[in-house]
């Protein structure tokens, strides 16, 4: 069965960076799009990143436009995001998804 493990969230400082992991099995991951969503305490799940099978970027989102970056290593079934330039606004659970699969998520917070 399709699995989406996150890793890599925590605490930091703001200005500060994260690289969220997320390993992928079950399928066949160089053949999927891959996406980053994040949702923060009484909001609305939204989209942070995407991916295509081979690597290009998708989207463009405005509030982190500039900080964060998505990636993927097919060979390690992986899908990457880097966050640098961390802010306050940034604190959410972070989500892993293959459509129509989500991971369990992993916290980051930004705060001093």
């Amino acid at each position: 069965q399709v699995q989406l493990v996150e890793s890599g969230g925590g605490l930091v400082q703001p200005g500060g960076s994260l690289r969220l992991s997320c390993a992928a099995s079950g399928f066949t991951f160089r053949n999927y799009a891959m996406s980053w969503f994040r949702q923060a305490p009484d909001k609305e799940r939204e989209l942070v990143a995407s991916i295509s099978p081979a690597g290009v970027s998708l989207n463009d989102v405005d509030s982190v436009k500039g900080r964060f970056t998505i990636s993927r290593d097919n060979a390690k079934n992986t899908v990457y995001l880097q966050m640098n330039s961390l802010k306050p606004e940034d604190t959410a659970v972070y989500y892993c998804r293959r459509f129509p699969y989500w991971g369990q998520g992993t916290q980051v917070t930004v705060s001093s």
